[in-house]
């Protein structure tokens, strides 16, 4: 469809009320959303939103374009499902730490793996903040937020450092009060093909009392200003490379690094490998696929309990 009118960012932005407690980090992140669609004029009807649980799922209810709010732990499989079925689609996933991190840790591990081309943006709050404050998989070993009667006994989760072992093909970090630096992560992700990761520092007002934004205005340093080069030039540099970018992540005390940690271009994507067994694919991809022709099915019952039989289960 030819749009004639720029978009804008009120184009971009829904008449639900955003009900997250004043001063939540989540704003800078819908914000910098906002202006990353407007900038790139991704067509609403071909951008997808997808969400898990907590107070990061509301996210596609706040944007103007087709959002699917799904299950605990289970937006990837989703967004991969969605753009595997519809590759000319752009796919940006919005979930909490807990979320992504808990329960959906094994799909994190298998997105990287197969290099779909999607945008993860994870809200990192350290805390489970819909549900009271428990300690989320990213909070480190003996902090004590407010909620907790006592320090956490768990240890943290390096989400850089998960990432690049998993394989993202390109790894940031932001912070939701730098909104323009968010922004321009955003749409570097967008336009990266293959599977794009981006740990948001989130501070949670209400939950959160160790990780505020006085504690990170205080810490936050951006990689690209000090000369950091993420992008594995070759295969062969991708090791130091990323041995690299793993021990950045682990700078956490007095200063804490944002920007892009690592791009690697050199993979191929995992609808490119698709491609390359089913020639078809990107030209007719299933989402495309007939499903009936003059009202009536493509494939006849009798048909499919033939193939259902040959390659499923024998059935009666």
């Amino acid at each position: 469809m030819e749009r004639k009118m720029k978009l804008t960012i009120n184009d971009y932005k829904t008449d639900v009320w955003v009900d997250w407690c004043p001063g939540c980090g989540n704003f800078g992140i819908l914000s910098a959303m906002y202006q990353a669609l407007a900038d790139l004029q991704l067509e609403p009807e071909k951008t997808v939103v997808v969400s898990g649980i907590g107070c990061s799922g509301k996210t596609p209810h706040f944007v103007n374009v087709t959002g699917v709010h799904t299950l605990h732990g289970r937006a990837l499989p989703y967004a991969e499902g969605i753009k595997l079925a519809n590759p000319g689609l752009t796919v940006v996933v919005n979930v909490g730490d807990g979320d992504l991190l808990g329960i959906g840790a094994a799909h994190f591990v298998a997105l990287g793996r197969r290099n779909v081309d999607l945008v993860v943006i994870m809200h990192d709050n350290t805390v489970y903040g819909l549900t009271k404050g428990q300690a989320s998989p990213t909070l480190t070993r003996n902090l004590q937020p407010k909620a907790l009667p006592k320090p956490n006994i768990q240890d943290a989760v390096n989400p850089i450092g998960l990432a690049i072992a998993s394989g993202y093909t390109f790894i940031a970090r932001g912070y939701a009060a730098r909104v323009q630096h968010l922004k321009e992560l955003i749409k570097k992700a967008i336009l990266h093909k293959g599977a794009a990761f981006i740990d948001v520092l989130q501070p949670c007002v209400t939950y959160d009392n160790i990780h505020t934004y006085d504690y990170y205005n205080k810490r936050v340093y951006d990689l690209q200003e000090e000369g950091w080069d993420p992008v594995a030039k070759s295969p062969e540099e991708l090791p130091q490379k990323a041995a690299q970018a793993l021990v950045k992540s682990y700078e956490s005390d007095d200063r804490v690094p944002i920007g892009i940690f690592l791009v690697n271009p050199n993979v191929p994507t995992f609808e490119e490998r698709y491609s390359q067994r089913l020639p078809n694919y990107l030209k007719i991809p299933p989402a495309r696929e007939p499903i009936e022709v003059g009202g009536k099915p493509v494939i006849s019952i009798e048909k499919f309990k033939d193939l259902f039989k040959k390659y499923v289960i024998e059935l009666r």
